[in-house]
């Protein structure tokens, strides 16, 4: 593939969040909508209109033929989670570059399944995860591996909330036990996981322990929980995701010199600056009627959104592997496993009335 040939993305399904990657698709400078598919032309047609697809993209009455078109080099695959494994391993095995919404599994069993056929059929892997590739994400790594303004790592704390409507805990696929069982857990507790996984460089935990209390639906979908996450070393974590609760999208990280806030970490207030704030060498005012220094703000400007961003690296690492015969790059499977392995322990650990989980790895 010619460095200038862009990657070719065919879209399964027409699920809401496919139209913001939809965008990002467009947006992105060397990737391009070929074909999307629905299990109704109809659906597709009217989908592809709606969200401004190019005129040369093809309309499918079906995923398959999606995965069967030579003119699809990549597919972003927004399906129900309870779906993932199935169409990942199909467009694997049919030579497709997989993105793969997030939870990307109902377990790591299953994640497993599709990472192996990705592998074994030299096929990118990645997440959409989106945050992860906001300029603004790597400048707060900067900070937190400074060991002069940061320190070491004590605790982290995320949150990741928001409140579902009547319409949404009645409806959504996030709270139907046959489409995404996961619920909160998957859909919020993975970036809040994610997060905390950021700060380790990716070191999982030792344990793993549900906190007592989590909130379910009358199918049994988890509505709300938090958990607590602890390492050899003493750092310790904890996390607290909700359909229930005022948006929130928090990381607070505490380090021996410094700490770290982000308040919107999964979606910036704004499209094109986002926030943070650092503190270092805090202490008590006179008579502790105050404490100094106050945080400092960071303000990280990005002419492409984050989502665009995402879709521009999955389309270099696909660009690469198909013009230069590079090999697929293997952190991204790597991270996503490892986020998934901690959402199975903590679904485990409120199975086993909130129990410490072990992670093997």
């Amino acid at each position: 593939m010619a460095e200038s040939s862009p990657v070719r993305f065919g879209i399964l399904g027409c699920a809401n969040i496919a139209r913001k990657v939809s965008r990002a698709i467009a947006l992105a400078p060397n990737a391009t909508i070929s074909a999307v598919g629905s299990r109704s032309i109809e659906k597709a047609t009217a989908y592809a209109q709606e969200n401004g697809y190019p005129s040369t993209t093809k309309i499918y009455g079906s995923y398959e033929a999606v995965l069967d078109d030579p003119e699809v080099d990549a597919v972003y695959v927004p399906l129900p989670t309870s779906l993932h494994v199935k169409w990942a391993v199909l467009a694997a095995q049919k030579k497709k570059h997989v993105l793969l919404e997030k939870p990307v599994a109902l377990n790591v069993k299953e994640l497993d399944v599709i990472l192996e056929e990705c592998e074994s059929n030299g096929v990118q892997y990645m997440d959409a995860t989106m945050w992860m590739h906001h300029p603004r994400t790597a400048k707060m790594k900067e900070f937190l591996s400074d060991s002069q303004r940061f320190g070491q790592l004590k605790s982290v704390h995320s949150t990741f909330a928001y409140l579902g409507d009547t319409e949404f805990l009645e409806n959504n696929i996030r709270v139907k036990s046959d489409l995404d069982a996961l619920g909160a857990l998957g859909d919020a507790g993975w970036y809040s996981i994610r997060a905390i996984l950021w700060t380790t460089d990716y070191e999982l935990p030792k344990t793993v322990t549900a906190l007592r209390d989590p909130e379910f639906n009358e199918a049994g979908v988890i509505l709300s929980c938090g958990a607590s996450l602890s390492w050899k070393d003493g750092r310790v974590a904890t996390f607290y995701c909700s359909f229930l609760a005022n948006m929130a999208m928090d990381i607070v990280a505490s380090g021996s010199k410094g700490n770290l806030r982000v308040h919107d970490f999964v979606i910036p207030f704004k499209e094109n600056v986002a926030p943070f704030y650092t503190v270092e060498d805090s202490w008590f005012g006179e008579l502790a009627k105050s404490i100094h220094p106050a945080p400092s703000e960071q303000q990280v400007n990005t002419d492409l959104p984050q989502e665009a961003l995402m879709v521009t690296e999955f389309s270099n690492l696909v660009g690469s592997i198909k013009g230069e015969g590079s090999k697929p790059e293997k952190r991204w499977p790597t991270i996503s496993r490892k986020t998934q392995l901690v959402v199975d322990a903590v679904k485990a650990s409120i199975e086993k009335g909130f129990e410490p989980v072990e992670i093997i790895y």
